[in-house]
């Protein structure tokens, strides 16, 4: 996803709102909830500051929606590349996509990490449960796998997750080329 920048022509409500957001994953994904001053955001999103809070409020509410886009948005490109398959080949699909919808922009993995570490936050803990549950129901009820595969393609997502999170995936490290091996083979 590439982050739109401020230009000469005028932009609608919605569109300034997808700036912000824009903005907000690449801020949030660097620093954080807490980290991320609404300042910068309006900053790389060409708007002024007063702008994002009259927008979204508050800056929690701003970083919850765009956690809740990221969520929606992998359920999306999931969604896509399983069209018309089921079972084990729509598993496959989603997981290659999902692969693919990292390795795209490396900001929403890092904006997800973010928030699942500021899910002791009641408002991001519920985005995360929300936006994580639509997710797992979503993929139940695409591919029809069996419970005891959900679960195998969730944890093996979550190792894909702490492996990019970690740079490890072309480091040539040994125990990190085992499991990404491991992460390629078939386990259904």
């Amino acid at each position: 996803m590439a982050v739109k920048t401020a230009t000469a022509t005028r932009q609608s409500a919605e569109e300034r709102r997808e700036s912000i957001l824009d903005a907000a994953l690449v801020e949030f994904a660097a620093k954080g909830l807490h980290g991320t001053s609404t300042e910068d955001i309006a900053k790389r999103a060409g708007i002024s500051q007063p702008y994002v809070f009259r927008l979204f409020g508050t800056k929690k509410k701003l970083f919850a929606e765009a956690c809740a886009r990221c969520m929606r948005d992998v359920r999306e490109s999931m969604a896509a590349a399983a069209a018309g398959l089921a079972g084990e080949d729509a598993l496959d699909a989603m997981g290659a996509a999902y692969i693919h919808y990292l390795e795209a922009d490396p900001h929403r993995l890092m904006l997800q990490m973010h928030m699942y570490a500021a899910s002791d936050e009641h408002e991001i803990r519920k985005v995360a449960r929300d936006g994580y549950g639509e997710l797992v129901r979503f993929v139940e009820r695409v591919s029809g796998a069996s419970g005891a595969q959900i679960s195998q393609f969730f944890a093996r997502g979550m190792l894909i997750n702490v492996i990019a999170a970690m740079q490890v995936r072309s480091a040539g490290i040994d125990w990190a080329d085992r499991l990404i091996q491991g992460c390629k083979k078939q386990v259904f």
